[in-house]
């Protein structure tokens, strides 16, 4: 007789089998379909049922698994998020936010950075992520010319674009860039500047656009002359360049598009034996991080983007449970932080 090893028989011993969605309508009472709308958070389910079916499960450390939820819902609940590539603070906070509102929901996302603005490559990535089975599609715009080309596709599921406009929608939320600038304008006017020269950014950008149109409203509320803006693209670099030849033997202020380029435009002045706030002002925009730590410390609009992450998603969770009620929504206001780098002119 062949003997058997003890550790081999051991070993050959299955393991306790995990539980399934069968094992927990048995132990709570119920039937499998009144779990699987537990579950996935459907209606109709006695808060006695949902509290016995959690119990069950937590009992049982029961976890179903993502392919049979989708079977159950038809969706995956995956969201595609289609980002700028780029690292600057605007996108990748929001995108951040976005993600942590999104897992808070029980919901995941699919993040695909957008290289190639032509209409193909935009295209390209629309179809990828319908593939994919996505419950929805997020767009980030940082240029126009992307919203038209998605907006004229046929997607057949929710869509949001997260865009600066002076046109609302349905589906569309954003930071009020806008008033943004006017507040920023406006603090400089109110210290006793008239003529603000207003560093812009790309031509096709909806926050740019939404910032120079603030610039040049408060101003003429103001009956104040409107210089025609330079323009840069958001980087230090391209700041820095205007810094060094822009005039400022006429304007007192300068209202930069974002802080990046603040900080261009500061150092450049400075190279220029320029001193702020003391020869010229400068408000910039967004609020870095290292905003308040420059030199001088810069006065700045600060965004919202935690709550702006929040906003998407209520607005995704709307379009997808009930897109008959889907109404406009605000854009979340900003806040002007006053720093040092702007007083009143000489």
């Amino acid at each position: 007789m062949t003997e058997i090893d003890p550790k081999r028989r051991v070993a050959e011993e299955p393991g306790p089998r995990a539980a399934n969605i069968f094992d927990v309508a048995r132990l709570a009472g119920v039937s499998h379909q009144t779990v699987s709308r537990v579950l996935n958070d459907l209606p109709n389910v006695r808060p006695t049922t949902r509290a016995r079916v959690e119990s069950a499960i937590s009992q049982l450390r029961y976890s179903p698994s993502p392919a049979a939820r989708a079977l159950v819902t038809r969706r995956s609940r995956t969201i595609g998020l289609i980002a700028p590539g780029t690292a600057d603070l605007g996108p990748a906070s929001i995108a951040m936010h976005f993600n942590i509102a999104a897992r808070e929901a029980r919901y995941s996302i699919e993040t695909v950075s957008l290289l190639d603005i032509e209409p193909p490559g935009v295209r390209a990535i629309v179809e990828a992520l319908l593939r994919q089975r996505v419950d929805a599609i997020v767009l980030l715009v940082d240029d126009i010319s992307v919203l038209e080309v998605v907006r004229s596709l046929e997607l057949g599921i929710p869509f949001v674009a997260v865009a600066a406009s002076a046109r609302r929608g349905p589906t569309i939320v954003s930071i009020d860039q806008y008033r943004g600038a006017r507040a920023a304008v406006r603090h400089l006017i109110e210290l006793g500047h008239t003529r603000i020269l207003h560093v812009a950014g790309p031509a096709r950008s909806p926050d740019a656009i939404e910032r120079e149109r603030g610039w040049r409203d408060e101003l003429a509320a103001h009956r104040l002359e409107v210089i025609e803006p330079a323009r840069g693209d958001w980087s230090p670099a391209s700041g820095y360049d205007l810094g060094r030849t822009i005039d400022i033997a006429g304007p007192t202020a300068v209202f930069v598009a974002n802080d990046h380029m603040s900080i261009g435009v500061l150092s450049a002045l400075r190279e220029r034996d320029l001193k702020v706030p003391e020869d010229v002002s400068i408000v910039g925009f967004d609020d870095l991080p290292e905003a308040g730590y420059l030199f001088p410390p810069l006065t700045t609009v600060r965004q919202d983007f935690a709550g702006l992450g929040s906003l998407i998603m209520q607005k995704v969770l709307l379009t997808i449970e009930e897109p008959e009620t889907a109404t406009e929504t605000t854009p979340l206001p900003t806040t002007l932080i006053v720093r040092e780098s702007a007083r009143a002119p000489r």
